[in-house]
């Protein structure tokens, strides 16, 4: 059974040789993340082994560009490593000299004097937990409330229930913008947005054929979805920082809205963090994080990401080898119970979607077996992605960037082809592709859909079912 729901793996050293890229690309990898929180030195040599090996196997692998944003971090601590006890006062100020036991940088004024007595302040991704208790000019004054606690340098801030006064691009994120570019990225993550305003700042500063996908991992982010949604390109459910922000126990209910609501706007959605971060360690899963993953691809999930478990991690490849098993397993069942599944995805608002439902209602179908998109922006692709049609979908595209970005969405196989100009090249096309399609035989279905007039990009407004062989 083809799998349909895509893997998304973090580049990092475990996986940066020849042969573990390709050992990944043929047990499921469809696209690299690119974390620019980290060192991205010598990166563009990684990403020409990718393309080769891209062209060697015939599989479009899309690239996405994950921008740090706005991620407030401690300043550096004395002998990078200081330990805090329980209870124990500890200040943090604007001194921009080495941190002790007693008190550690916090470069960021502004936030600073707008702390107030029974803020928390979070350490290094919520591991460790600080109560304001007084504010001064320059400095607040905390308890340490966590056991065992232990800073180190540079080590994030997170602030519960607080308005971050951030909503432009960083210096950073404007500069690693362009370095995605010329890398040839195909997807820009956006960090820490708030509202839309950071999505449409970076359209202005991309190509058309690069998407956007929004992290979401606060609070206010959830208060302003639908604008965000409306705004991006896809979503990801950040998770890590999501739950220390609204709690661990929110982000279950979170995360299937948030993929409910996407469907609904023909959004993709990517669920990342910690799906099997057990085997950073070990060979094996825990049942818990099969489950996890499971429970994700039940939901409608187009894709799900692999972080430090494939960048850092001992066994990249078995790692995503028990993904790819989890998700083939699990669209199984989704398969044979198709009527539990049916109606859980797009609803019927405009003309356009009226004729993807068209679609999708020829797709259940056994007798056919494809959908065939022509999609020169990548447009009608996402659509069609997003109201799941029983089968194939075998997208069309002149623009190899925008082949490269839609191989990342739900049941998607990508192809890089010649544009066609009228119905009858459009046929030509179609029938070419489809002798070279195994699975699709003399007298088989396939539905041909695309907008017309021809470049008319977005407008999918034709349907052909046509009978190979005829």
């Amino acid at each position: 059974m083809d799998r349909k729901a895509k893997i998304i793996a973090t580049l990092g050293p475990s996986i940066f040789s020849d042969s573990k890229l390709k050992k990944l690309i043929d047990i499921g990898v469809d696209a690299f993340r690119i974390n620019f929180s980290h060192n991205t030195n010598g990166i563009i040599k990684i990403i020409n082994r990718i393309r080769k090996i891209e062209k060697s196997k015939n599989k479009k692998i899309a690239l996405i560009a994950d921008l740090q944003g706005i991620k407030l971090r401690i300043g550096k601590v004395f002998n990078n490593n200081q330990k805090i006890k329980y209870n124990q006062n500890f200040i943090f100020d604007t001194n921009i000299s080495l941190g002790d036991s007693s008190r550690v940088n916090f470069p960021y004024p502004n936030i600073l004097k707008k702390l107030r007595k029974g803020n928390k302040i979070l350490l290094d991704d919520g591991k460790y937990s600080f109560v304001v208790v007084k504010n001064n000019i320059n400095s607040v004054i905390t308890i340490c409330k966590s056991h065992n606690c232990s800073i180190k340098d540079s080590k994030s801030i997170h602030i519960p229930n607080f308005n971050m006064p951030f909503d432009k691009l960083t210096i950073k994120d404007k500069k690693d913008i362009k370095t995605a570019k010329k890398l040839g990225c195909n997807w820009i993550a956006l960090s820490y947005l708030q509202n839309e305003k950071l999505i449409y700042e970076t359209r202005k500063l991309i190509n058309k054929d690069i998407g956007i996908i929004s992290k979401i991992e606060n609070k206010h982010a959830l208060k302003n979805i639908t604008k965000i949604i409306d705004a991006t390109d896809s979503i990801m459910i950040a998770r890590g920082d999501l739950a220390i922000d609204i709690g661990h126990s929110e982000v279950p209910k979170v995360q299937l809205s948030l993929i409910k609501k996407c469907s609904q706007h023909s959004k993709s959605v990517i669920v990342a963090t910690q799906m099997l971060e057990s085997m950073i360690e070990n060979n094996t899963a825990t049942r818990a994080e099969i489950n996890d993953v499971a429970t994700a691809i039940f939901q409608g999930a187009d894709a799900v990401m692999l972080s430090a478990e494939t960048a850092i991690g001992k066994f990249p490849t078995q790692t995503v080898s028990t993904m790819s098993k989890t998700i083939i397993s699990t669209e199984g069942y989704k398969e044979k119970h198709i009527e539990d599944f049916k109606n859980l995805i797009i609803d019927n608002k405009d003309a356009v979607k009226s004729v993807l439902i068209s679609v999708k209602n020829i797709a259940y179908n056994p007798n056919v077996k494809a959908v065939i998109v022509f999609s020169s922006s990548g447009k009608s692709a996402k659509l069609i992605s997003a109201i799941r049609p029983a089968v194939k979908i075998l997208t069309i595209s002149p623009n190899i960037n925008v082949s490269r970005q839609v191989s990342l969405l739900w049941g998607v196989k990508s192809i890089n082809s010649r544009d066609a100009n009228s119905w009858k090249d459009m046929m030509s096309i179609s029938k070419e592709i489809i002798k070279k399609i195994k699975f699709i035989k003399k007298n088989d279905f396939v539905i041909i859909t695309a907008g017309l007039p021809f470049g008319n990009a977005g407008m999918t407004n034709m349907i052909r079912l046509y009978k190979v062989g005829t």
